[in-house]
């Protein structure tokens, strides 16, 4: 059994000196320390990806039961009964399997008319503007207006909704985050909606889950509890507005950066799908993915413990050269391979299609009426949790010259 080369390289997830730039040290987690154990806070780290697909894959040897944080995992955190995020067979199937009746690439491809309407809403004021941000004035409004209109939440109350979950997500930089939380959501600002949806049906996915009938765990036939559909909804909201947000913001700066790559996807709109593709490859809005470990397991001649937390750096795998030629070049006409972005296997993100559908919609009304941008970067800022890194801000400019009202 070899033995771990803990001075080879250093990194740990809360360390602000990787957020701007974690790629260097990825490569060198990749050829120097591909099974990396972090003395300080007690957690092993895998960056290769077919040592991340295992991880993420195995799900007899590695558990989501304590979550996929490395905060919550490595004080074995309890959730409560349907945060199927966060489950295990048989719960995580029972409970996952009533979203994905929801959650299919049709039907969120269905959704392309209203994300659109809010898309336009959200960029035709900038075009009259100097400069815009493409988080405050996109990123972060049609998101939460599209989960807002999934789950039949009024639009005047959306600004309400959003602040709430971004205080739930809420991590000071550097720093752990809390896992004294309250994860029954008994108190959150949806409570009431569920009791006046109960009331006042309608074509949403609230009225839906409401509605739902399933198998529980003990054969039992009945529909979900006010606490479950409590959490299902606090899940969708949080995940689907930061995931797509920050989506937008990498687009953004990416495409910026690679003026050349843009104007080949404005002239020919078909690049645009693989374009998200790439950009969820190169600069994933969540670069960790965390697994509690149930049996002794081994990598690259090293014994990983039962009990211990690892850390599959999705981040790290998606540029591994040995599944991505040139992986750390952005390029929107590499040849494709699945990316590690949405995770792998039983527990991948169940709102990727939804995502995919925003941002590929996002671009593409973006270039309608920007067809080249700046970003400054000066003015940019960067926020970064043990497991999501993206913008803020974002500030932007485009030549007025070039601009172009888009015809809905």
């Amino acid at each position: 059994m070899k033995s771990l080369n803990t001075n080879a390289v250093h990194w740990d997830p809360y360390n602000q000196e990787y957020f701007r730039d974690p790629y260097p040290v990825y490569r060198r987690l990749r050829e120097e320390a591909p099974i990396y154990y972090n003395e300080e806070y007690n957690f092993y780290a895998l960056s290769r990806y077919d040592d991340v697909q295992r991880l993420l894959g195995d799900r007899d040897a590695f558990s989501s039961k304590h979550g996929d944080l490395l905060e919550f995992i490595s004080n074995k955190f309890e959730y409560p009964k349907g945060m199927f995020i966060y489950e295990d067979p048989p719960m995580h199937p029972m409970h996952r399997g009533i979203l994905t009746r929801v959650f299919t690439p049709k039907k969120m491809a269905a959704l392309e008319p209203q994300i659109r309407a809010y898309c336009a809403n959200a960029l035709d004021p900038l075009l009259e503007r100097d400069e815009f941000d493409f988080i405050a004035d996109l990123g972060a409004k049609m998101p939460m207006q599209v989960i807002g209109m999934l789950l039949g939440i009024p639009s005047q109350d959306l600004k309400a909704v959003q602040e709430y979950v971004d205080d739930r997500l809420h991590a000071e930089p550097g720093k752990p985050m809390a896992v004294d939380r309250d994860f029954s959501f008994a108190a959150t600002v949806f409570a009431d909606y569920i009791e006046w949806r109960l009331k006042n049906p309608s074509d949403d996915l609230m009225t839906e889950l409401l509605n739902a009938e399933f198998v529980d765990e003990t054969g039992a036939t009945r529909t979900l509890s006010r606490g479950e559909i409590l959490i299902f909804v606090n899940i969708l909201a949080g995940a689907g507005n930061e995931t797509t947000n920050r989506l937008i913001g990498w687009t953004a700066k990416t495409l910026a950066e690679h003026p050349d790559q843009r104007r080949q996807i404005n002239e020919d709109r078909s690049l645009i799908s693989q374009t998200i593709e790439e950009v969820l490859r190169f600069e994933p809005p969540g670069y960790a993915i965390g697994r509690y470990v149930l049996t002794d397991v081994e990598f690259h001649g090293v014994k990983v413990p039962a009990g211990s937390a690892v850390m599959g750096i999705t981040g790290s795998a998606n540029r591994d050269k040995r599944k991505f030629v040139n992986g750390d070049a952005f390029d929107i006409h590499r040849e494709r391979f699945p990316h590690l972005t949405f995770g792998f296997g039983f527990h991948n993100c169940l709102g990727n299609a939804l995502a995919r559908v925003e941002g590929r919609i996002a671009l593409d009304e973006v270039l309608n009426r920007f067809p080249e941008w700046d970003v400054d970067m000066s003015k940019a800022t960067l926020s970064s949790t043990s497991s999501v890194r993206g913008w803020e801000t974002l500030p932007a400019s485009a030549p007025k010259a070039k601009r172009s009202k888009a015809i809905a």
